[in-house]
């Protein structure tokens, strides 16, 4: 069962340790009848899953529970690895969406919402029915997924490289770039990742993703992060080393 984070993430009061995740999937299996639908256990679930730890039988129930166009785009990838890394994300997404509507996992009625930029059918994935909102990010061996009743997003990313950090420095809010510079050089990598991961969930979360400026908003580089907005919930989330992650949270 995924932790209930109700209290750490609706809390006005200052947050308090990492959000922590349900951490690697059991298999998974991909069942293909949910027991349900179920409701979801508090405001948010977070789970987390490794790629590596699935074998082939696993990637081949996987790629059963994928639609057209998520086939295709899995075979868009070059490297098996990043190929597999998509495969698991979307099944595990459907599988953890099955049980909430109560629909076989390769039967769900997902879209794509209208791009921010250009209006296109190519935004980003959601229901086409009301009530569950979810959020999917995945970087090397890590997919983390989480499931709410309000608007969410999630980013997990490595640690970004010391010509990153030089070059994404317009991408980043004036306080954070003072911030970072007041840092020892060997600090800012894993500085500049946690403040990567909270803006890419944040813009997630409000469903513009790249598409508004991330200098915009700032939500620090320290050990805790700022809300960009009154709006919001943002937090960091427990990950293994050479990672990090976020989950932004709209309060209702």
């Amino acid at each position: 069962m995924p932790a209930d984070v109700s209290g750490t993430l609706l809390s006005d009061s200052p947050p308090g340790p990492l959000c922590p995740a349900l951490l690697d999937l059991p298999g998974p299996q991909y069942p293909s009848y949910p027991a349900g639908p179920r409701p979801l256990r508090g405001p948010l679930e977070l789970y987390l899953t490794e790629v590596g730890s699935q074998d082939d039988r696993s990637l081949l129930r996987a790629q059963e529970l994928l639609d057209a166009q998520e086939r295709a785009r899995a075979r868009a990838f070059r490297r098996p690895r990043d190929r597999d890394a998509y495969v698991i994300a979307h099944a595990t997404l459907r599988a953890l969406l099955s049980p909430l509507l109560g629909v076989p996992a390769d039967e769900l009625p997902l879209m794509r919402e209208p791009c921010a930029g250009c209006g296109g059918p190519h935004g980003r994935p959601a229901l086409r029915t009301s009530g569950v909102h979810f959020s999917l990010s995945h970087s090397g061996d890590l997919v983390l997924v989480a499931l709410a009743g309000a608007p969410v997003g999630v980013d997990v990313e490595g640690v970004a490289t010391v010509e990153a950090v030089r070059s994404a420095q317009c991408a980043l809010h004036a306080a954070e770039v003072a911030e970072l510079a007041r840092l020892p050089a060997h600090e800012r990598q894993a500085a500049f990742t946690r403040t990567w991961v909270r803006k890419e969930a944040y813009l997630k979360g409000l469903g513009t993703g790249l598409v508004r400026d991330p200098a915009l908003d700032h939500v620090g580089t320290g050990p805790r992060p700022v809300s960009p907005s009154p709006g919001w919930s943002l937090r960091d989330v427990l990950v293994p080393a050479g990672y990090a992650a976020a989950v932004a949270l709209r309060r209702e």
